[in-house]
C-alpha cells in the first residue's frame, strides 16, 4: 500500500489541510474577502503570499488553493511543503518560490521493498 500522503510521525505537529473540510474557515473567509475586494488587481492568490513572521505550524496550515478544478473535483493545495532534514533542521518550503529545493528533496526519497517511500 502506498503511504506517500500519510504524515510522517516526526512531522505530526505540522498536519496540513489536504481536503476542503480541513481548511480553516477563517482562512477561507479571508481569502474570499481578498478576492472580492482586490480580485482583478491581485498578482497572486491570497494564499500564496509569503509572511515570514508566521511560525512553521502556521505555515503548515496555509492553503494556496481551495477550489474546484475543471473536472469538478474540489482540490486543496498547501502553500508550504514541510521538510525535516536528517540533521533535524525543519523548513517550510514555499510551493512556488522553493520549487527547485522541493524537487531536490523529492529526488532524495527512496522506496523500500514494500513500495513505501523512505525519505532519508
Amino acid at each position: 500500500m502506498n503511504r506517500d500522503s500519510e504524515p510522517r510521525a516526526n512531522l505530526k505537529e505540522f498536519e496540513q489541510p489536504m481536503s476542503p473540510q480541513e481548511v480553516d474557515p477563517q482562512q477561507k473567509r479571508w481569502q474570499k474577502e481578498e478576492l472580492e475586494k482586490n480580485g482583478k488587481t491581485l498578482t497572486a492568490n491570497p494564499g500564496d503570499r509569503i509572511d515570514n513572521s508566521k511560525t512553521l505550524a502556521e505555515k503548515a496550515k496555509q492553503v494556496a488553493v481551495d477550489a474546484p478544478d475543471i473536472t469538478g473535483d474540489h482540490i486543496v493545495v498547501p502553500t508550504y511543503f514541510m521538510v525535516e532534514y536528517p540533521n533535524g533542521e525543519r523548513k517550510a518550503l514555499h510551493h512556488v518560490r522553493d520549487a527547485e529545493e522541493i524537487s531536490d528533496v523529492i529526488r532524495q526519497a527512496r522506496v523500500d521493498e514494500n513500495g513505501n517511500r523512505i525519505w532519508w
